[in-house]
């Protein structure tokens, strides 16, 4: 049955990895490791598609008091030779224990992205704040509370249209992730990110993952993002709906 389910979706979607929205916990997988994944889309005849996307993470966790990992991805694709995708990602995050409570944290993270699709030239940010695991057992799985503030600094694609902006974020969110049968886990994520001095412009993410495992190290993944961010760029849609179907390696 697992392998009749692989190969007609095999048939019907591509290839396409999605690094895991699952939280990270000191302890999770001791020293260092690295996922890297490719995926690709290409469609001929009544529509004319290519999608290209890879990613790579490096990841070290000392087992007792933190782990840290970089991240770094791109997609770039074109519809009937028209570019309608190119994009770019990066980011990078330290967790350490605190000595008071076994179940807090604090975290440092940086990121930068673009999109021209969102013209967004550059987006880069760096920030801090506070993680709080709210429980955590083999039945309930997993669940994290987070809460700090970040600096980002945005250049739009087109400065006359858009002016530049520099603004400081709350950081909030909320993580699950639980397992059930065999390596197969679920999880989702909530971020609501307002500014400071104006809790009307906020962007929120919302993420839901199924991770099911079918055969050792390939698993089948069911990933679904909605984006909203009240304040785009001129001309820009305040909210995106994505929903992926995908195979995932792990080595």
């Amino acid at each position: 049955m697992k392998l009749l389910l692989l190969i007609t979706i095999f048939t019907t979607q591509y290839l396409f990895a999605i690094v895991s929205i699952a939280p990270v916990e000191i302890g999770n997988k001791a020293g260092f490791s690295t996922n890297i994944e490719i995926g690709l889309e290409t469609k001929r005849g009544n529509t004319e598609k290519d999608n290209y996307k890879a990613s790579a993470r490096l990841s070290y966790d000392n087992n007792t008091s933190c782990v840290a990992w970089a991240e770094i991805s791109g997609e770039y694709g074109k519809s009937n030779n028209v570019k309608d995708t190119n994009k770019a990602f990066s980011h990078f995050r330290y967790i350490h224990s605190l000595t008071t409570d076994e179940n807090l944290r604090y975290e440092l993270f940086a990121q930068f992205e673009n999109d021209d699709f969102k013209r967004i030239n550059s987006r880069i940010l760096g920030g801090a704040g506070l993680r709080y695991r709210v429980f955590n057992s083999a039945q309930n799985g997993k669940g994290f509370f987070g809460l700090g503030l970040f600096n980002e600094d945005i250049r739009y694609t087109n400065p006359q249209i858009d002016p530049s902006e520099n603004n400081i974020r709350l950081n909030s969110y909320l993580a699950y992730s639980v397992g059930f049968s065999t390596n197969s886990t679920f999880s989702c994520s909530l971020y609501y990110q307002p500014k400071l001095n104006d809790f009307s412009d906020y962007i929120q993410t919302n993420k839901l993952e199924l991770k099911i495992n079918l055969f050792k190290e390939l698993f089948l993944k069911f990933n679904t993002t909605w984006d909203t961010d009240t304040n785009p760029p001129v001309g820009v849609k305040k909210s995106d709906f994505t929903q992926t179907t995908t195979f995932v390696f792990n080595f």
